[in-house]
């Protein structure tokens, strides 16, 4: 659904050199999946989406979206995919079935088939109820499914999602979710940008992790945290004691962070006894100490040297 090859993108500056926001990167997306970029705010995510979306020009590389070429057909991409920024698309002063039918309308459908296609959409996303209420009076969650419900209304083959839960409460972000999960198993491909951990985890079949406007790491979550071998001992510390501590456990590979300390062993159970040890002979305090398999700040950390969760922060 989506190949890109060596794709770049820079941007001017009033003083000193381009900006390079998008390094030659290649995407392999496959029909009917959910498909993730996960990265740091100011990674490249949007930039990157927004070519592929035909709103900005690459400056180089080559791109096939939904069967058609990005450079010399943009145009018929833009009839084959939706897209939904992060920042909506919503007029305070129009109600759905308005803005849905209008929607539909501009891609050449006709008046009987919109106000269809708006109802059976607004029943898709549980907001027929609201449908001839005025956008400023919808929660963030119903504005947002409004946002996702003009993005489809043309019935595309492939559909863009910029941030789509950043802001919303955990009940709606759940919600979205699942709305998220029903394009996909009803043949829809899903494009989307997180910085969130746990919403790339859960909900995407591949990701690829960007970082500085290149990918890192590309596959499927359980792959990519698979790929880092032992566990992960996460020690808490008072800030003061985080130096030494690193000191005192330089046997181990050890990440320093904002709260403490991340160590990657072998075998947790048989770490955990040996690392408090340690600390208790050097008297050093301990807040907390827990074991986790690794996750995907790890792959991250051990690709890029730092958190993604406190990048994200």
């Amino acid at each position: 659904m989506i190949e890109t090859r060596e794709l770049r993108k820079s941007f001017k500056t009033r003083r000193g050199p381009a900006v390079e926001a998008v390094r030659g990167i290649d995407l392999d997306v496959a029909e009917g999946e959910i498909f993730g970029f996960l990265g740091p705010n100011g990674a490249g995510k949007t930039t990157t989406l927004r070519m592929l979306a035909t709103l900005i020009e690459p400056d180089g590389g080559q791109a096939t979206i939904a069967g058609a070429d990005l450079r010399r057909e943009p145009g018929e991409v833009r009839r084959r995919i939706g897209y939904v920024a992060q920042g909506g698309a919503t007029w305070d002063d129009s109600t759905a079935v308005e803005e849905l039918v209008l929607q539909a309308r501009l891609y050449g459908v006709s008046k009987s088939e919109a106000r269809a296609r708006a109802t059976r959409v607004l029943d898709a996303f549980q907001l027929s109820e609201y449908a001839d209420r005025k956008a400023k009076t919808y929660s963030g969650g119903q504005r947002r499914r409004v946002d996702i419900a003009l993005g489809i209304i043309h019935e595309p083959r492939l559909l863009f999602l910029d941030e789509p839960t950043t802001g919303l409460d955990p009940q709606s972000r759940a919600h979205m979710w699942d709305e998220i999960r029903r394009l996909r198993d009803e043949g829809m491909t899903v494009f989307i940008t997180t910085h969130y951990l746990e919403e790339a985890d859960a909900l995407c079949d591949r990701i690829s992790i960007m970082d500085h406007g290149e990918i890192v790491a590309s596959g499927t979550p359980a792959s990519l945290k698979r790929s880092l071998a032992g566990e992960v001992v996460r020690v808490g510390l008072p800030l003061p004691a985080v130096a030494e501590a690193s000191s005192v456990l330089s046997a181990y590979k050890v990440d320093v962070l904002e709260d403490g300390l991340r160590l990657h062993v072998e075998d947790g159970a048989s770490a955990i006894p040996d690392i408090l040890r340690l600390l208790d002979a050097s008297g050093v305090p301990l807040t907390g100490i827990e074991l986790h398999r690794p996750s995907l700040d790890d792959v991250f950390l051990a690709k890029t040297g730092r958190s993604l969760r406190e990048s994200a922060e």
